[in-house]
């Protein structure tokens, strides 16, 4: 299996023209001709992550975060980007990354959440006009099985997310049916949230002045990006074992989250 056919398989799940026009989603760094020997799942590419492919075989990560957003104009050891490229084209190993044309697509990031979090009726909470006969969407909306508590809606998150605490605004006093979901920094579509009818909104990350003045209109429940996303590398995998098989797919034990909870 070349590296090139894993590619093709993650971008026919989720094609390019999905990203945000901000966005640098696809090949980072690396031939596509060369044989797959193993590929590394991770959020982000470090350092770390990048010992941790050559110590296990692979030479190809499929990261969610783009190692390379920015254009570069030196290669030298001055960063950690910089000193990750020289490390991937010294030892063959090739980078793709599957970012928000992967959080926009059917079935990805923001579906695969929902699922931990038992949603029925998922649907796209933004629909996108991308191309004919492409859906496409920003974040999910759908159903619990049962009605639950402003509380015990936070501690079930809590709980699905592995995080010991997550950032709220005031209780909600009616109970959480209808749920949004938004993983990594999905503040953007918190008034659409309120707009679809949702009890709560839950996402990665939101900036500090939008959690004032929605008191009783919805619960919001932020757990951080990198716990937002965890998930994304079950996608991933899946869509790697099924439209590849054979190939050797393993995710990376690096948590590269940089933030620290202290």
């Amino acid at each position: 299996m070349k590296i090139k056919q894993v590619l093709n398989a993650l971008e026919k799940f989720a094609p390019l023209p999905l990203q945000e026009s901000w966005d640098n989603a696809g090949l980072q760094v690396g031939l596509t001709e060369a044989d797959v020997s193993g590929v590394l799942l991770c959020l982000d590419v470090t350092e770390a992550v990048m010992d941790e492919a050559l110590a296990e075989g692979c030479n190809l990560i499929v990261s969610h975060h783009p190692l390379l957003f920015h254009g570069i104009k030196q290669l030298t050891d001055g960063n950690m980007v910089n000193r990750c490229v020289i490390k991937a084209v010294k030892h063959d190993i090739a980078v793709v990354s599957m970012h928000t044309n992967m959080d926009n697509a059917r079935n990805g990031v923001n579906w695969k959440i929902a699922e931990h979090m038992g949603l029925r009726n998922v649907r796209f909470m933004a629909c996108k006009a991308v191309a004919e006969n492409v859906e496409a969407g920003s974040g999910v909306v759908g159903e619990l099985a049962s009605a639950m508590a402003a509380a015990d809606f936070i501690s079930m998150v809590k709980e699905r997310f592995g995080v010991k605490c997550a950032m709220c605004n005031e209780l909600l006093e009616r109970p959480v049916r209808k749920v949004a979901i938004c993983g990594g920094a999905g503040d953007f579509l918190l008034d659409t949230a309120v707009e679809e009818g949702a009890d709560a909104f839950v996402t990665g990350e939101m900036h500090y002045h939008q959690y004032f003045g929605y008191g009783q209109r919805i619960q919001i429940c932020v757990t951080g990006h990198y716990e937002s996303e965890q998930f994304t590398t079950e996608v991933f995998r899946d869509i790697i074992k099924s439209e590849c098989p054979g190939v050797e797919v393993k995710t990376a034990h690096t948590n590269t989250n940089p933030i620290l909870y202290i």
